[in-house]
């Protein structure tokens, strides 16, 4: 499943990648469950990716207050992003993407390949971001991983690795 923001269609826009050895073009029918552990409902999985959506949106608008409103600002928040060292902590976090949004990139997201999993209060969404920016492209694996506090989903962790090759 792919999701352009920024200056692409429309937010909601939906291109599918149906997942191999599935028939269904619905991107509901893509969700993970997994044996043994409790999955969440349709409700807590469109809630987490419209969670992780807000982020993504916050990134491309360079928004510094809608970005915190995605993180759970506390100590124990753990942030990676491509080729930076581990920031653990809001105030870290926090201070990295005033750097990233006063930078002079201009990122715009396609978002590949996601899948959504949530067990009880704690959320994980696994994704590859296809990032275009000034006429280059370069794709990155990140995983976000989410909790919920006072009924909403509260980035507590994201962690974004360099794809250097593809496999197959």
């Amino acid at each position: 499943m792919g999701r352009r923001f920024g200056n692409g269609p429309s937010l909601i826009q939906w291109v599918v990648r149906i997942p191999k050895g599935k028939t269904s073009s619905n991107p509901r029918a893509h969700r993970a469950v997994h044996p043994g552990l409790p999955s969440g409902d349709v409700s807590d999985i469109d809630d987490v990716r419209a969670a992780n959506d807000a982020f993504y949106a916050a990134h491309e608008a360079r928004d510094l207050s809608v970005m915190s409103a995605t993180w759970e600002q506390t100590d124990r928040a753990v942030c990676v992003h491509p080729g930076w060292p581990i920031l653990r902590g809001w105030e870290q976090i926090e201070e990295s993407w005033k750097r990233i949004f006063d930078g002079v990139g201009r990122n715009q997201f396609i978002i590949t390949n996601l899948s959504a999993h949530v067990v009880g209060e704690m959320a994980w969404v696994t994704l590859e971001e296809n990032l275009v920016d000034r006429g280059e492209t370069y794709a990155v694996a990140a995983t976000n991983v989410f909790v919920r506090r006072d009924g909403e989903w509260k980035l507590i962790a994201h962690h974004g690795s360099p794809i250097h090759a593809r496999l197959g």
